[in-house]
């Protein structure tokens, strides 16, 4: 009987086709630890010592015995007693593994990377690293995953991670060198490397140099900015020479790789269209339309007091409205003002730039590390625009030119705030004369004013009068003059920084009749400082403003204010801050409230709550000190469910007959949200969209990774919805880093198909076909059903996209036997009825109605709505297209009515303009334009890009058809 074992992953062994249990951990961390050296007889000492590290039981060796005769059992169940195995051999002091040259994974992997080293040596690149993809493609996740880290941690098995990193690092040089076609099916492999090794500078650099290599040059510079910053933080050092060689040739456009393929294919050689074809396109495409003039300062502080000074100057830096683009750099210390002086500033100037004003906090300094990238914050400029998603282009050079082309001729006020290094500014800097650009960072951005020319604003703490006119106009003048040396005191233990004086005013008024001179002697008393200042310009001590704030807490607020340092993104509901401290909505909202009061956190709508960065690392010091790592662990995990369970039931309203992953129960005290409807399951992702993707980031890189992959995975029809597909990207690329460090072959599978589809919608074909061949195989390898079919589908709809319908259905006739297999019923109706479809994009519409019937019979039988709704859709579109207009109209109507019941707004609008399709061919311009206005009116309520489409239509009722949906 043949018997298998595979390591590069979880550990696992197979006699026959016949998976085994490998028993106890001990037991499987044994089996790991011999498969590692396998050929080679590993000593008993060495065994006691992989397995119980320096302080191993007396019975160690015993229970290493006892599990060498459980394995030898478990391998040849047959063995009569006190023979020798043929797999476990005994010998030279331990014990050695024996297999077959094929029957263990690392074997192949280690015999591919010789065939590759010599196809490497006889001069053949493409060869080799054809062999370095098989090689790596056995890889499931880190060597021996699943077995207890502190026996992983074994140089054995570091040594195996080693072998990876190492044919990782070959292949990408000799896909660099071997030319075009394997640059993005390394890509995907070296990027998920990339992840789980950020301080290795040689990865990184190979990184950087594919990225440019294959169409994604903005994408390769960023990557240098974000190593570059890590390296500065975490080791304190510069980036090393192969580093700044790789970003050098970037920046020298070095490399084409996919340019030179698609030159030779006839196709566009600039995929990412870097101020080119794709942002013209786009930019011609809006001009046509309505163009949104945003208005997205935030509300100024209503007792902004002082920096005459600073303002004078700033108002001699404003650009003429024929002149070059102004930057303005307003630095300074954490808590100086420099968003507040900005923010007025910008309020003051707003009516002189008609054409709208801009704002993002870039989030430079967040405690959390969830900074905003360039990329997110070009696309949330391009939402405030009006843009709609389908006309985003993919790369962030296309997205920077769109961008700087539609405030091109324009008078537009940008704020960028909290910005961490110049290079995270720069792509985000307009290149039309008359914009006025404020910039604020705790950091001097030398290169933003040595490369851009920007003019910059240094702001030092408040004068005395300033600082009393800061405290009399939220204390009022009269209590300032009756303690002018309480005052001088407050001011000078506040160290004049403006935020520590508005906590202590904010206290004074709460306590209208408590004598100043009595909060200047607490302040005496509580002297400390910020860590969070060092390296920073000398400064005042703000901590003992903040402590005696919160000292005045009640012990229950003061919990609550220490959970909330642990919450990923910028803002948080109610409910979040309930699962955070394990308490009811009704209890916490009035600790909420004790705070709001205490200016420690803000409420800047109602029922959202934030907290100002200082702060926020403030609550953090105090947890780790007041509280234990399991509390803090207890709280993150249920927020974290909170999250999850919230994502999964929204998932389940807006897709009810979608298969989806199954959750284990969240933790007691967590606050699930009921949401009533569609449209409130909409509502709640799209308010927390930014919170659940930090929350994926911040898992898959400082958790255990678990929710990080199953949000990522629950929240994937969302986003591809609507069209957020370059944070899906990045939401799967972090999920797939976390799975593979589990090694939970379910959530790589469920990781690789998400990022498979994305790259398709993309066009990332490359990339696309690696992840979800990639996904197929390991949902076969743990016999899921319903996943591969749901792959099978998503690789049918990326070949009907490049017109390949034959291929198309074949990976539908697989979807249908898998779903079968698998019982799924409603699975199958959708295939029918994606099977229709596909003949309606041939040409064949008497098929495709046999075949969306079929759906309709099986959806109404099995009571799926949302199908039967889908499959009259279907019908109505094939009969349009056979000029059947009533019958088409008939089927249409029925879709509308089971949209309406299910309240699924998206698709109501998405018949209506079908409708609308099909009264324009009967030459029915009244009732044409009748749907399309009902589609426009749903589809402008929702914010929803394709409203754009529905005014084109409108715009000539009997304009010609468009060409069937893809």
């Amino acid at each position: 009987m043949c018997i298998r074992f595979a390591v590069l992953g979880p550990v696992r062994a197979w006699r026959g086709d016949t998976e085994l249990v490998l028993g106890p951990p001990k037991q499987r961390a044994l089996l790991a630890l011999l498969l590692t050296e396998v050929g080679h007889p590993v000593a008993v000492h060495e065994i006691v010592d992989a397995l119980w590290g320096q302080d191993p039981p007396d019975t160690a060796v015993n229970v290493v015995q006892r599990h060498i005769g459980a394995l030898r059992r478990l391998l040849e169940p047959d063995l009569p007693a006190g023979s020798e195995s043929r797999w476990l051999v005994r010998g030279s002091g331990g014990y050695r593994l024996e297999v077959e040259p094929d029957g263990l994974d690392l074997l192949r992997f280690r015999a591919l990377r010789q065939e590759a080293e010599h196809a490497a040596q006889s001069g053949d690149p493409a060869a080799a690293t054809e062999y370095l993809i098989e090689a790596l493609a056995m890889w499931r996740g880190p060597a021996a995953s699943g077995i207890a880290a502190e026996v992983r941690s074994h140089p054995a098995f570091s040594a195996l991670d080693g072998e990876h990193l190492t044919a990782v690092k070959e292949a990408a040089e000799l896909a660099l060198e071997a030319g075009p076609g394997l640059g993005a099916r390394v890509l995907v492999t070296l990027r998920q490397a990339a992840a789980q090794h950020p301080l290795d500078e040689a990865l990184q650099a190979r990184l950087i140099l594919m990225l440019a290599a294959t169409g994604h040059r903005a994408e390769a510079l960023d990557v240098h900015r974000s190593v570059r910053s890590r390296l500065a933080e975490e080791l304190g050092v510069q980036p090393g020479p192969e580093l700044q060689a790789a970003h050098q040739r970037v920046l020298g456009r070095a490399y084409a790789l996919r340019a030179a393929e698609q030159v030779a294919s006839g196709e566009s050689t600039d995929p990412d269209a870097s101020g080119g074809e794709a942002a013209d396109a786009a930019k011609a495409q809006l001009d046509t339309g309505v163009m949104v003039r945003p208005a997205q300062l935030p509300v100024g502080l209503r007792a902004f007091t002082g920096r005459r000074h600073e303002l004078a100057h700033v108002e001699r830096l404003l650009p003429a409205p024929e002149g070059a683009v102004s930057t303005v750099l307003i630095g300074g210390m954490a808590g100086v003002g420099k968003t507040t002086l900005a923010v007025h500033w910008a309020h003051m100037l707003a009516d002189r730039f008609p054409d709208g004003q801009l704002y993002v906090n870039l989030r430079g300094f967040h405690p959390t590390g969830s900074v905003m990238s360039p990329a997110e914050a070009i696309r949330s400029f391009l939402d405030a625009f009006g843009v709609p998603a389908q006309r985003i282009p993919a790369g962030l050079d296309a997205q920077a030119a769109l961008y700087r082309s539609l405030v091109a001729g324009r008078r537009v006020l940008i704020v960028l705030d909290n910005a961490r290094d110049t290079e995270h500014v720069r792509p985000l800097l307009p290149g039309a004369p008359g914009c006025l650009v404020v910039v604020t960072s705790r950091n001097q951005l030398y290169g933003l004013v040595a490369g851009e020319g920007a003019y910059p604003l240094t702001l030092g703490v408040l004068s005395d009068a300033d600082a009393s006119e800061f405290l009399s106009s939220r204390l009022g003048a009269e209590r300032i003059a009756a303690e002018p040396d309480a005052v001088a005191q407050i001011i000078a233990a506040c160290g004049h920084l403006p935020l520590a004086l508005a906590v202590v005013s904010a206290r004074a008024v709460v306590n209208p009749t408590f004598p100043l001179a009595s909060i200047a002697a607490e302040l005496h008393e509580n002297e400390d400082s910020l860590d969070a200042f060092s390296g920073e310009a000398p400064v005042a001590d703000a901590r003992s403003a903040f402590s005696w704030s919160y000292q005045l807490l009640t012990p229950a607020s003061a919990r609550v204010f220490r959970l909330l340092a642990l919450h990923p993104g910028p803002d948080c509901s109610l409910a979040a801050v309930a699962s955070l401290a394990g308490q009811r909505t009704g209890q916490t909202k009035a600790l909420l409230t004790e705070l709001v009061r205490a200016h420690l956190i803000t409420e800047p709508v109602p029922g959202r709550y934030g907290c100002h960065e200082l702060l926020r690392a403030y609550g953090a010091e105090l947890a780790r000190a007041q509280d234990t790592a399991h509390e803090l662990a207890m709280a993150r995990r249920r927020m974290l469910d909170h999250y999850l369970h919230g994502a999964h039931a929204a998932d389940s309203v807006l897709a009810p007959s979608r298969e989806r992953i199954d959750l284990r129960p969240h933790l007691p005290g967590v606050t699930v949200p009921r949401l009533a409807n569609q449209t409130a399951a909409a509502e709640w992702l799209e308010t927390n969209r930014s919170v659940l993707l930090a929350a994926i980031e911040q898992d898959a890189r400082h958790g255990t990774g678990e929710h990080g992959w199953q949000l990522a995975a629950t929240l994937e029809l969302y986003l591809d919805r609507n069209g957020r597909w370059q944070e899906q990207v990045a939401a799967q690329t972090a999920a797939v880093g976390a799975a593979q460090r589990l090694g939970d072959i379910r959530g790589q599978a469920h990781v690789h198909r998400a990022l498979g589809f994305v790259n398709g919608r993309l066009a990332l074909w490359g990339e696309a076909d690696a992840h979800l061949a990639r996904a197929l195989e390991l949902f076969s390898e743990i016999g899921d059903l319903a996943g591969q079919g749901r792959t099978r589908r998503y690789l049918a709809f990326l070949a009907n996209r490049r017109k390949q319908h034959e291929q198309a259905l074949e990976h539908y006739k697989h979807a249908s036997t898998l779903y079968r297999a698998a019982g799924l019923r409603s699975g199958e109706a959708s295939i029918a009825n994606e099977v229709g479809w596909t003949h309606i994009l041939m040409g064949r519409y008497e098929d495709a109605l046999e075949e969306c019937a079929q759906a309709l019979s099986d959806h109404q039988a099995s009571g799926d709505r949302n199908g039967e709704a889908a499959a009259w859709d279907s019908l109505g579109y094939a009969h349009h297209h056979l000029h059947n207009h009533e019958r088409a109209l008939d089927c249409y109507e029925h879709a509308l009515e089971l949209y309406r019941a299910i309240r699924d707004r998206y698709l109501e609008a998405d018949t209506l303009v079908h409708i609308g399709e099909t009264h324009r061919a009967a030459h029915h311009p009244t009732q044409a334009a009748h749907a399309w206005r009902e589609a426009l009116a749903i589809l402008e309520e929702m914010g929803h890009p394709e409203a754009a489409n529905v005014r084109d239509r409108l715009k000539g009722p009997l304009a010609p058809d468009p060409p069937p949906r893809q």
